[in-house]
């Protein structure tokens, strides 16, 4: 592995959620496409971008910010979650198991932007 973000456990974990849940969204309605497949996919991906871009940076202060951004992310996925359970498109078995781990990841991600401090030093 050559960059600094494939070292992350957390953009590790991330990458994996991505993928489980690209692959949960299969058997959404097709009506849901272009909304709550689309949006629930491009959090999850999102949670993976951010992190990756942001451990490219010079300065912890960037790293923070694109993990602000990522932890968002992750909390927007969860929120899906809800409404893919409320509309009847997964079943809480599902639920229960994507929520722990993005409750999970959500945890990593706070407490690696509280292990970077306040510093500006990379």
């Amino acid at each position: 592995m050559g960059f600094k973000f494939e070292k992350l456990k957390i953009w590790q974990l991330a990458l994996g959620l991505s993928g489980e849940i690209s692959d949960m969204v299969k058997s959404f309605p097709k009506d849901e496409l272009f909304i709550l497949t689309s949006q629930i996919k491009r959090a999850a991906d999102s949670v993976v971008l951010n992190i990756a871009e942001g451990s490219t940076l010079q300065s912890k202060v960037e790293f923070k910010r694109f993990l602000v951004i990522a932890n968002r992310s992750a909390l927007e996925v969860v929120a899906c979650l809800y409404l893919s359970i409320q509309r009847k498109y997964i079943n809480e078995s599902i639920f229960d198991d994507k929520y722990q781990k993005y409750e999970k990841l959500v945890a990593m991600i706070q407490a690696l932007i509280r292990s970077l401090g306040e510093s500006d030093n990379s």
